[in-house]
């Protein structure tokens, strides 16, 4: 038995998330049913972790287990012949027998996109979230300072993820940075809760607004109250860049 390593790239447009679903299109889903075309076995696509729905990947990380002795360059090349447009194995490697795509994973780095601007772009619209109003750069970087390290993120976990998961989280760098109408933030951490990075998003852009300053984040962080964070921004603006091993 091999163990491959796929590093994969999708837009996320048109899937529900990277999860198998039943009723719904999956990242997990569509590579299972290629490998199965190509390889004539039973494969199991194990991710580094979901991506919701809409969200996309630069960089996702999997592992396969299968029987076939053919090189890795040939499934690769293979099984991009059968998926779809909006996903693609970018690279097939040998892995040890021990790897685990979610286990093995030593943390992630997620980047987030807002085109800022009065005017839309189509086609910045399918990857980014458009805000209209004036953001302040400065005060939302000061408040990015008030997340970076070990905190208990509870506020900024969506219900609907796992109960009793422990909620602390190590987040090591939060970048943001602007070109022109467009922000990103980039953040790198050793695990992130459900919708964790979209809701920090959501704060700051209130933050950038006006409507919390930064010397609020230290206590939203402390309510562990969802409720006292700014809203969950939409799932367009968001890419799995890099999960690091």
């Amino acid at each position: 038995m091999r163990t491959l390593k796929l590093t994969i790239e999708y837009d996320g447009t048109h899937f529900f998330g990277f999860q198998r679903q039943k009723e719904h299109r999956s990242v997990q889903e569509e590579l299972e049913k290629a490998f199965r075309q190509f390889l004539h076995e039973p494969i199991c696509v194990t991710g580094a972790g979901r991506t919701d729905s809409g969200v996309h990947a630069l960089r996702q990380v999997a592992h396969i287990r299968i029987q076939n002795p053919l090189p890795e360059a040939a499934i690769r090349k293979a099984v991009n012949g059968i998926l779809s447009k909006d996903v693609v194995v970018k690279k097939v490697e040998a892995a040890s027998s021990d790897f685990h795509a979610r286990y093995s994973a030593r943390g992630k780095i997620y980047q987030y996109f807002v085109w800022n601007s009065l005017i839309r772009s189509p086609l910045n619209e399918a990857i980014s979230y458009r805000y209209p109003k004036k953001l302040d750069l400065e005060k939302m970087k000061e408040a990015g300072r008030h997340l970076t390290g070990k905190h208990d993120f509870k506020s900024f976990q969506t219900s609907g993820g796992k109960k009793d998961m422990a909620t602390v989280r190590n987040l090591s760098a939060l970048k943001i940075s602007k070109k022109g109408s467009l922000i990103s933030f980039t953040f790198e951490g050793d695990g992130f809760l459900y919708n964790m990075v979209r809701n920090i998003v959501g704060t700051l852009i209130w933050v950038g607004e006006g409507r919390l300053t930064p010397f609020d984040i230290p206590q939203i962080l402390k309510a562990r109250d969802r409720r006292k964070a700014g809203p969950t921004a939409p799932a367009q603006g968001l890419f799995l860049i890099k999960v690091k091993y």
